[in-house]
């Protein structure tokens, strides 16, 4: 499905809200579901902060209208540099950038968070290749944690250092997972997410077409496996930390992808079985009623 660069314009409140609606509505991601059990005005927080993930995304994929080479994915990124600048100056222009400066009103969301972000989408752009440890841990903390600290202020959920803690390491776990799941279709872009430590003990070669038919891809996957596992275990421990109802959206997340990752642990050799949407919400409700 093709994406959009999404700058259409603001105009009422009714009609911005109604845009940033219709961007969610047509993600088609599970992460909606976590989304759709909060209070209205918490809710209409993380479509905006999801809308404009969701788009910047598409333009870092070339997925977008206009964003078909590097100098184009780079342009339409500044733009929504520039677009968050005026956010924060009180003066958005669009009507994604309308909505996160209503949720920024009564919500303490970062700049730095956004600006996070797309940092994260300007190092996609340019297709990562087998990084060090070091790349790939900056790498995660803008595309998956800045969202995670700015999911847990729309929650209601942040409680301080405990609330840093168990989003950066969910969003570790859940961004690890990703690149697992995603090996082959990352290769057809063009990009290796697994770090160079793993591929080299795994034999596995830097290259991202021969590493998604190697042979050794499962030991590979295994290898990083397990530091998502680690990830999940930390977030974990920090949930006792918080109360488990404003949770609640984040915990309907990390049940699916806990779940696909313990399946996968059994054969790493074959993919996880693919979960029906009923299955991924029983995941996320068995992770809500587990004890921490």
């Amino acid at each position: 499905m093709g994406g959009s660069v999404n700058f259409t314009p603001a105009k009422s409140e009714a009609a911005d809200m109604a845009e940033v609606r219709r961007i969610v509505a047509t993600a088609g991601s599970s992460f909606t579901a976590g989304m759709r059990i909060l209070p209205s005005a918490r809710r209409r927080a993380i479509y905006a902060v999801y809308a404009f993930c969701r788009t910047v995304d598409d333009i870092a994929d070339g997925d977008a209208p206009g964003a078909a080479s590097p100098r184009m994915r780079a342009d339409l990124l500044h733009r929504w540099e520039a677009e968050l600048h005026a956010v924060y100056a009180g003066a958005p222009q669009t009507a994604i950038g309308a909505e996160i400066a209503r949720a920024r009103v009564w919500l303490d969301l970062p700049k730095q968070e956004f600006m996070l972000i797309l940092e994260g989408m300007r190092m996609d752009a340019t297709a990562m290749i087998a990084p060090n440890g070091e790349l790939l841990a900056a790498y995660i903390r803008r595309v998956a944690g800045a969202i995670g600290i700015l999911s847990m202020k729309c929650f209601g959920a942040w409680r301080g250092p405990a609330s840093e803690r168990f989003a950066l390491n969910l969003a570790r776990g859940l961004q690890l997972t990703n690149i697992l799941r995603d090996v082959e279709a990352d290769a057809a872009m063009g990009r290796l997410y697994l770090p160079a430590s793993v591929l080299t003990k795994a034999g596995v070669p830097h290259d991202p077409q021969k590493a998604a038919r190697h042979p050794h891809l499962p030991r590979a996957r295994a290898l990083l496996g397990e530091e998502a596992r680690r990830a999940f275990a930390a977030a974990r421990a920090e949930i006792g930390a918080h109360d488990r109802l404003s949770l609640m959206p984040a915990l309907l997340m990390m049940g699916p992808y806990e779940r696909m990752l313990g399946r996968w642990e059994v054969d790493w050799s074959r993919p996880p079985p693919r979960r029906t949407r009923f299955g991924k919400v029983l995941d996320g409700l068995m992770t809500v009623v587990r004890p921490a």
